[in-house]
């Protein structure tokens, strides 16, 4: 696990100064100054920061083909390189290192990037700079778990893991993306394809590129396809399921460094935990409550005789930190689960390098409770499978009946279950009201926000071109396609990932594996959300590993007591300081914000969620664009100088 980033730019003269304080942004995703480098040329500057995983002495990056010709910087970890390794060897390949790395590189020359990115498992974003064509290569990672930014304007172009290292670039021009500022009060996480830095894309999951002669050509290599196989038995189902998931996990288990666990009560963990069986597992609990899901894990710890570590969070601690958290996540993020990724994380490196999560297995396996009917009134249940089992053209004219009724128990319920997803779903910021995401509506948005950032915009809106490519799929495989590709890339792994990487440690999600992905794929809807529970065959699978009725835990996510927090006058108090700043009139009508804030606080509304999203976004924005200067001095030190690097032996 690492951090790259490399650019192209024939007016920067001074390249090597340039890739070093680039790189210098990015020091906390590879801490091991000896394993770390650059390489420039009149063309190119491709940077690398190592955290040492696999061949601890011998993976200095970047690596080189046998003639010197050719050479790659890569983040991630390739689970199959040992297998691919010896394809190479027996083709003639010369290796220099035990690294995966290497195996890309060579892939690269063998097979080509189409050829290579067909056989590789792992999780990745790389960069190959081919001095034979006068071209860069890259690729990111099927599901996105690693992550890829790119900037390409007026002959500059700068590719690499977090957006904070393009800002020292000196033609790298910082504005703000104004038309990320509404969809992100509506949604806790920016979902558009641009970030908040204007001019700043995601690289997409699932592509690679060729960038030559200044021109990018993108390139899909994988995405998710729906071939529903209804003639497997469930007992067929869970042994594939059961099969599949082992061999992921093991495959994930792959280091030189020690391993260790995310364990809290809910199924997904729990499952990794017992087959992976690793010494060290690591759980976390808020003093303020509202749950205690470290005690519970604790009990399958005990269980299983492993080492239990845990932390409890402080509400102090949390928001002196807060800021800190959101430097690291590049773009502003509201997830409240932020919080207690940061503490575990931070736990848990103190004892591994390597820890694996549960994350996926609800996009994979159906395991949010939005797909389904999502109630317990037994009647309405009733009523909704009797209206999805109506003829399509029916049930679409009874969801139009439905909308336009005054609100009643259970109308939500009914609303989606006779209308297509496209016309209703909103990913995980939705809720159970009609039309409702779970933090602004698009007219609450337009009501706190001045007059030029508001806008028709919907987060629905936002996910027809994906509803496009998956309409013939099964409704509940609609909905995951689009958490898959919008949730998940976007908010859950963009937290992983920088969150880990800020504490140096390497986080591995075995569920987001390919062949666990291709097969979760092909099991009907009706195996996972049904009348039993929601991810009931995965369920069924996870059973035969842990203790009697475990596998039936209910998810919790992690329950953050932000209700609690705002309802404190020393937290609302900070909050209140940070809303009432005269630079926020410049996209506030502060008025209303700091009103919704004190009637939050006097119990009138329960507007928490979107007092966080503005807290959130605030925070993030005096960060990167009030004190910038005071933002680097505060979080990336001293650099050190370019001499004491090159005599270190780290410049190539």
């Amino acid at each position: 696990m690492c951090g790259i980033v490399a650019f192209c730019d024939k007016s920067v003269l001074d390249k090597d100064l340039t890739i070093h304080s680039m790189m210098k942004m990015i020091q906390h995703r590879g801490p091991n100054v000896k394993g770390s480098g650059y390489y420039t040329n009149d063309q190119v500057a491709m940077g690398f920061r190592r955290l040492s995983v696999i061949d601890l002495k011998g993976g200095k990056q970047p690596i080189f083909n046998e003639d010197e010709s050719i050479l790659i910087t890569f983040n991630g970890e390739i689970y199959n390189y040992k297998s691919l390794r010896k394809e190479l060897l027996a083709a003639g390949h010369t290796f220099r290192t035990e690294a995966d790395t290497e195996v890309l590189l060579h892939g690269y020359e063998e097979w080509g990037m189409e050829g290579l990115l067909s056989r590789v498992r792992g999780m990745f974003a790389f960069l190959i700079w081919d001095d034979n064509k006068k071209a860069m290569f890259g690729a990111r990672d099927f599901f996105g778990i690693k992550p890829l930014y790119y900037y390409h304007e007026n002959g500059t172009f700068i590719i690499g893991s977090e957006i904070k290292s393009f800002l020292v670039h000196p033609n790298f021009k910082k504005e703000l993306n104004e038309k990320a500022v509404k969809p992100f009060l509506m949604n806790q996480y920016n979902d558009l394809k641009e970030t908040f830095f204007k001019g700043v894309y995601r690289f997409p999951a699932g592509h690679w590129f060729e960038f030559k002669d200044d021109k990018l050509d993108i390139h899909e290599y994988w995405d998710a396809h729906y071939d529903i196989d209804y003639q497997r038995s469930d007992e067929e189902t869970i042994d594939e399921i059961d099969k599949t998931v082992e061999e992921s996990v093991e495959a994930h288990h792959i280091a030189d460094v020690p391993v260790g666990a995310f364990l809290s009560e809910g199924v997904d963990s729990s499952y990794v935990t017992t087959i992976l069986k690793p010494e060290e597992v690591f759980s976390i609990n808020f003093d303020e409550g509202p749950f205690d899901e470290a005690s519970v894990a604790k009990q399958l710890a005990d269980h299983e005789g492993l080492h239990f570590n845990q932390t409890s969070v402080k509400g102090d601690e949390a928001f002196r930190d807060f800021a800190e958290m959101q430097y690291h996540l590049d773009e502003p993020d509201a997830n409240p689960s932020v919080i207690p990724l940061w503490y575990l994380c931070r736990l848990a490196r103190k004892k591994v390098t390597v820890v694996l999560s549960g994350e996926g297995a609800d996009e994979l396996f159906a395991g949010y409770i939005n797909y389904g009917v999502h109630t317990k009134n037994k009647t309405i249940r009733a009523i909704a499978a009797d209206i999805h089992k109506l003829p399509d053209g029916m049930r679409r004219g009874i969801a139009g009946a439905i909308k336009k009724m005054p609100d009643f128990p259970g109308k939500t319920q009914l609303y989606t279950q006779a209308a297509k997803p496209r016309d209703y779903y909103n990913g995980q910021a939705w809720v159970y009201d009609m039309d409702q995401p779970s933090i602004f509506t698009s007219q609450q948005a337009n009501d706190v926000l001045q007059p030029e950032y508001r806008n028709s915009l919907t987060v629905n809106g936002i996910y027809q071109e994906d509803f496009d490519k998956v309409s013939d799929a099964e409704e509940v495989k609609q909905m995951q396609y689009i958490d898959l590709h919008h949730f998940m890339l976007s908010d859950i792994l963009q937290k992983a990932d920088k969150i880990s990487m800020a504490h140096s440690l390497e986080l591995r999600v075995p569920y987001l594996d390919r062949k666990v992905a291709e097969l979760a794929n092909t099991i009907p809807s009706s195996k996972l959300l049904n009348s039993h529970d929601s991810k009931d065959i995965f369920r069924k699978a996870a059973a035969r590993h842990l203790p009697k009725d475990w596998a039936k835990r209910p998810k919790l996510g992690f329950p953050v007591p932000i209700k609690s927090w705002l309802r404190e006058e020393k937290y609302c108090a900070q909050v209140r300081s940070l809303f009432s700043e005269e630079w926020v009139g410049q996209f506030f009508e502060q008025d209303r914000i700091l009103t919704l804030l004190q009637d939050n606080f006097d119990g009138k509304v329960d507007a928490r969620r979107q007092i966080w999203n503005i807290f959130t976004f605030l925070t993030w924005y005096k960060l990167f664009f009030v004190d910038f200067d005071g933002t680097r001095e505060r979080y990336e030190h001293l650099q050190p100088d370019v001499q004491k690097f090159m005599d270190e032996g780290v410049l190539v």
